[in-house]
């Protein structure tokens, strides 16, 4: 199963993203299909500037593909892996919270273009960047 950061997600919303294709590629193509994990944090991070700006056609896609998340609630266990999550990695609390998601939800890779963050030293989650998934 995988995770999801919200720039990748940004990416697969985008029409003509170099990277959105390859994560579009990581959706079922039955709608109906859960495509993997991530942070309710996600539904502010991704859809609050289109929102404000108007971009129903971003918005729309945007939900389209949080609808196929099983988006979880930070609950006191990922909350506290993401408190150790962020003080092992310097995390600040959104990043650790995704990244706790994930590692809590039990995911294969967590799915991220953030390089500063999320490093190679991070050992709890395979952590991958888009350019190395397959193009669609």
């Amino acid at each position: 199963m995988d995770a999801f950061d919200a720039d990748v997600l940004i990416y697969a919303a985008a029409t003509g993203h170099p990277l959105g294709s390859r994560i579009r590629a990581l959706f079922p193509p039955s709608r109906g299909e859960i495509a993997g994990v991530g942070s309710v944090l996600l539904l502010p991070e991704v859809l609050a500037k289109p929102m404000r700006e108007g971009a129903s056609d971003e918005v729309t896609s945007l939900v389209g593909l949080l609808s196929r998340l099983e988006l979880r609630s930070v609950d006191a266990i990922t909350a506290e892996v993401s408190t150790s999550l962020s003080v092992s990695y310097r995390l600040k609390a959104a990043d650790a919270v995704h990244l706790a998601t994930a590692v809590v939800a039990g995911a294969d890779r967590f799915i991220t273009n953030n390089r500063r963050d999320f490093r190679a030293s991070i050992s709890e989650i395979d952590v991958v960047h888009p350019e190395s998934l397959e193009e669609a």
